[in-house]
């Protein structure tokens, strides 16, 4: 199957929260929206929905900290559309709390996973069909976390993190030859499905976190989609190995 007249777009992490409001928002620029992720009964219901607004999408459901799964996977969806416009490399999570002194190897190796290597994995075998885009594109996610080192128990999500911001310019570097653009967008406190338990039990809590942001307000997943929009459109064209700050100004503090 060849969909070359048409651009594609593979999300990972794409059944809630802000990975669907960027596969609904790129669907709604007009790519094939394949959605990735774990919970497959999930991922069938936000095809539906996407499907329900006009927009082509289908699920593919992968681990992607498993490097055959990934591999295996977007060369599979690369080969059925013959080309991939733009990887946005969403998948990724805080994934516990732990101190260093009682982290186990299985717990770094997982968060490293789940935020660093699923970017490499994902990244690397979207290559060759990126090259055959008109206007190919790289998103990561990187956090405020990558710059502070987290906080207390979220050190090696810190280190995930920053690893995806030097990544992303590692990758900018290397593929800027055949043109493909890489950058990654680093969103504040968004009102996601992350934040239900403490929203629900803790409403205080949950607004108090505003106090932290310039704009005075927590951010919608909409409002990182419409950035990756961007990012991954040709008005962006000269735009690469930048991170975006999506936060309201959360990251200067107040």
């Amino acid at each position: 199957m060849s969909n070359l007249n048409k651009k594609v777009a593979v999300v990972t992490g794409a059944t809630g929260g802000i990975g669907f409001q960027v596969a609904k928002r790129l669907g709604q620029d007009g790519y094939t929206v394949v959605l990735n992720g774990i919970e497959d009964e999930e991922g069938a219901k936000r095809v539906k929905e996407l499907e329900a607004e006009g927009i082509s999408a289908e699920y593919i459901g992968f681990d992607v900290t498993s490097d055959d799964a990934v591999t295996k996977n977007i060369t599979a969806i690369g080969e059925k559309y013959g080309q991939i416009d733009v990887l946005v490399n969403n998948a990724g999570g805080l994934g516990g709390r732990s101190r260093f002194e009682e982290m186990t190897t299985e717990f770094y190796r997982f968060v490293m996973a789940l935020n660093l290597d699923s970017v490499f994995f994902a990244s690397r075998a979207a290559i060759p069909f990126l090259k055959k885009s008109d206007n190919p594109s790289i998103i990561n996610y990187t956090s405020n976390a990558g710059w502070n080192a987290g906080g207390p128990g979220a050190g090696i999500y810190g280190t995930s993190k920053a690893g995806v911001h030097a990544i992303t310019r590692a990758l900018a570097k290397d593929l800027a030859e055949y043109k493909i653009r890489v950058n990654a967008v680093s969103p504040g406190t968004i009102d996601t499905p992350f934040h239900a338990q403490i929203k629900a039990t803790k409403p205080e809590v949950f607004a108090s976190w505003a106090n932290s942001i310039l704009l005075g307000r927590i951010g919608k997943p909409e409002e990182v989609a419409s950035v990756i929009s961007f990012l991954a459109s040709k008005d962006a064209s000269f735009i690469t190995a930048e991170t975006i700050q999506i936060g309201g100004g959360q990251a200067l503090g107040i």
